[in-house]
């Protein structure tokens, strides 16, 4: 990891280094997957075409909006398979520990989705619509058990903050897990308050989860 992070790639494909021969030959493998999983979604939905109303899922729901390339609809999920294992993993483990040390808002959460599920009667995206408290929850979680500590983006335009120029192609570096626990950000940052992010409160987008 340390020398694909910090060594430019230009220089390890140049060299034919083992590790980047390695991150390749990974990627590769990641690539094909996602073309599996994709043709398996495509003969899905001829099966079942305008047979079902319940949500079909991402993959499916990209391919049949017709919008992207194959291209990008295969760099999107291959983004999710390679990066969405970890993190949400990591994610649940921390809101099921959080949870267990609330049992009142467990109860809660729990009272909301069984209600959701009766409501929305199998429709998947009826029921997200009716849980925003799970949603809450997830993100407060995000907020004091950021998978990573930081994120780093390319800005794309010169930006001005606090009379500090800042131009169009720096690399900047936003610290996840400080900024959530800032008093100066959020109110009583230590306590686990999945209501903060309720759409009553005046505040309630301020998640920087993953970007």
């Amino acid at each position: 990891t340390c020398p694909m992070l910090y060594l430019p790639p230009a220089l390890l494909r140049q060299l034919g280094a083992k590790v980047w021969r390695d991150h390749v030959e990974a990627w590769d493998g990641i690539f094909n997957q996602a073309d599996r999983c994709i043709q398996n979604i495509y003969r899905q939905l001829r099966k079942e075409a305008g047979t079902s109303e319940k949500y079909p899922g991402v993959l499916a729901s990209l391919l049949m909006l017709d919008k992207l390339s194959i291209e990008d609809i295969k760099a999107s999920i291959t983004e999710l398979m390679a990066g969405g294992v970890d993190t949400t993993s990591i994610t649940l483990l921390w809101t099921l520990y959080e949870l267990a040390r609330h049992p009142s808002l467990q109860e809660e959460l729990r009272a909301e989705v069984a209600a959701a599920r009766a409501e929305s009667q199998g429709d998947m995206k009826e029921m997200l619509k009716r849980i925003p408290l799970v949603k809450g929850a997830l993100k407060e979680t995000l907020r004091l058990h950021p998978v990573a500590v930081s994120l780093q983006r390319y800005i794309s335009e010169d930006i001005i903050i606090q009379n500090y120029h800042i131009p169009a192609g720096t690399l900047v570096q936003l610290g996840l897990y400080a900024m959530g626990r800032d008093p100066k950000v959020f109110f009583r940052p230590e306590q686990y308050q999945p209501s903060r992010w309720l759409r009553t409160e005046s505040h309630y987008f301020r998640s920087l989860g993953f970007g």
